[in-house]
């Protein structure tokens, strides 16, 4: 079987700590016990956008001594207790999380599931595939499932049409959603192939993760326009990341684009509390602070919601400006079934 472009740069990525040496200058002993612990990939694609050390795309792709540090939880939405059978994240009663794959074409350092992405431990089997269909197709609550990872349009087509073409058979499910950075880190991934494989299981939403705007290349804007053309309905969920997006200058430019290229933005998302990510979380306020910035100056349908997934499985929570109080120095955050919940804020 010939391989396709798109696997073939997948090949080609940087996955030691010696080719960023080698390219970069960098010292790469301090970089090796971090990626004995969370593995390093970067496409040929992306680590071209690096423009120097610690910039905005190096800050999200290079590993980092800090990834070390103490504090933060391997699982903090308590996705395992939701999990009834193993590729199955079951939080809201109407919707469930397939886990379809556990790689993905390049890993963030600010991963939700960083402890087991790319982890020879954590992958997920076809037999885990086939339970989840089974799971889904046993509750009749279930009308939305969402395919994250990993990055599902890691999977090969033909496996992927076997997913979709199994969920999108089942009669009480009405939408299906696909999570993936492929657009931004892979966009060789979206061929013409690709997309007419999934127009046949329309309504099917994808949400990216655009969170810079220099990762709004030409070739990643050609790859959502191709996705929407087919009938694709295209989001995005923005991590707010220190250093990297936690201006309003950045932030407004991001939105900006993603809307001129057909991305609806969808979410900003307030960094969770994972282990080995405390170096990116910014205050609460710095997200609140940037929503009021974008109020006026930018149109209502570039902006996005802000919001924070609380810890333990409690589900994502919307933040207005001047929406925010504390007690007992934690902010105090309302969840949606309207239980208030201390959330560990920065200062």
């Amino acid at each position: 079987m010939a391989v396709e472009l798109w696997q073939q740069r997948l090949k080609e990525s940087v996955t030691t700590v010696d080719e960023l040496a080698q390219r970069f200058g960098i010292d790469p002993e301090p970089l090796r016990e971090v990626t004995a612990r969370y593995p390093l990939k970067i496409t040929p694609g992306y680590v071209d956008l690096i423009g120097e050390v610690g910039d905005p795309i190096w800050c999200q792709c290079v590993p980092d001594v800090r990834e070390l540090a103490v504090g933060g939880y391997p699982d903090p939405l308590a996705e395992a207790h939701y999990s009834p059978v193993p590729a199955i994240i079951h939080r809201y009663s109407d919707r469930v999380i397939l886990l379809a794959s556990n790689n993905c074409a390049g890993y963030c350092r600010f991963c939700t599931r960083k402890s087991k992405v790319g982890s020879s431990d954590h992958g997920v089997s076809f037999r885990e595939q086939r339970e989840g269909v089974d799971y889904i197709s046993a509750d009749e609550r279930i009308r939305d499932v969402i395919l994250s990872g990993g990055d599902p349009l890691i999977l090969p087509d033909t496996v992927l049409e076997d997913l979709l073409a199994r969920i999108h058979a089942i009669p009480h499910v009405d939408i299906i959603r696909i999570g993936s950075r492929v657009p931004v880190t892979l966009p060789e991934r979206i061929t013409p192939a690709l997309c007419q494989m999934l127009r046949k299981y329309a309504p099917l939403y994808l949400n990216t993760h655009f969170n810079h705007p220099r990762e709004l290349t030409p070739d990643s804007a050609a790859a959502c326009a191709m996705l929407v053309d087919h009938g694709i309905i295209l989001g995005n969920q923005t991590v707010l990341l220190r250093g990297v997006n936690d201006d309003a200058a950045t932030m407004t430019e991001l939105l900006r684009v993603l809307l001129k290229i057909r991305v609806r933005p969808y979410y900003l998302h307030q960094m969770d509390l994972v282990e080995g990510t405390a170096h990116f979380r910014t205050p609460l306020q710095t997200g609140l602070d940037i929503i009021r910035t974008l109020r006026g100056p930018v149109s209502g349908m570039a902006c996005p919601h802000f919001v924070v997934d609380l810890p333990g499985g409690k589900g994502k929570a919307p933040l207005l400006p001047d929406g925010l109080n504390y007690r007992h120095g934690k902010a105090v955050i309302t969840t949606s079934t309207g239980e208030q919940v201390d959330y560990p804020d920065l200062e």
